[in-house]
């Protein structure tokens, strides 16, 4: 399918007052179209860092990331923005969910950024509660469904604008084992059958083992790249 995703000594150092702190240290990654790889590594490895960057939500401190052939490390703030809501769906550890609103209305809001009508947002938004399995949920408010259903509306929500990219940070790490698998096996699903390129951030090897590939991390290097065997 060729590469999605193309990193070249790629680095992040953050300052703290007078103290130069590097997280990432030039780091080279190439990422398939249509690769499910998990991002292992102890706490402070740079994993959510190597995440955020990839994703838009951080800009490098040197190198070049370039995403679907566009240098997206040399775009400006509104730009990224653009590219960000067309390109690349977020799926958190605590979900983000809007309290106040219905799952269906949750799954809308990226599609707030569009021009579609208000009846097209609907209707996109209810297939992709369909798709996660909680096309009889739309109209429930985030404090009447469990965790591992809250997560899926966060996927909804990731997905409904047809993003190239699923960038998930720590997905499973609010769940039970078994809301866990339900959740893991989705995105092993849109992986599959419907072509996403995920890229997720786990500490848990279970979890780690739903994907194709597992990249370990340690004190911001690349150390190993292994095949991991499907759950």
């Amino acid at each position: 399918m060729g590469k999605l995703i193309e990193i070249r000594d790629l680095s992040k150092v953050y300052e703290r007052g007078r103290q130069k702190v590097e997280v990432l240290h030039h780091i080279d990654l190439d990422v398939e179209q249509g690769d499910f790889l998990a991002l292992m590594g102890p706490s402070g490895s740079g994993k959510t860092t190597l995440l955020n960057l990839i994703g838009g939500l951080d800009k490098p401190s040197g190198g070049s990331i370039a995403v679907g052939g566009q240098r997206i490390d040399q775009l400006g703030g509104s730009d990224l923005a653009k590219w960000r809501a067309a390109r690349v769906g977020f799926v958190f550890q605590f979900y983000n969910l809007m309290p106040m609103l219905s799952a269906q209305r949750n799954v809308e809001l990226p599609l707030l950024l569009t021009r579609l009508s208000s009846t097209e947002r609907r209707k996109r938004a209810g297939i992709a509660l369909q798709l996660v399995g909680l096309g009889d949920r739309a109209s429930h408010k985030p404090t009447e469904l469990s965790g591992g259903q809250q997560q899926r509306v966060s996927i909804a929500r990731a997905i409904v604008s047809d993003p190239t990219l699923l960038v998930c940070d720590e997905p499973t790490g609010d769940l039970d084992r078994q809301s866990a698998e339900e959740v893991l096996g989705l995105l092993r699903t849109l992986n599959r059958d419907h072509g996403k390129t995920i890229l997720m951030v786990t500490h848990d090897p279970k979890a780690a083992g739903y994907a194709n590939h597992t990249l370990h991390l340690d004190k911001g290097a690349l150390v190993e790249q292994s095949a991991a065997a499907a759950a």
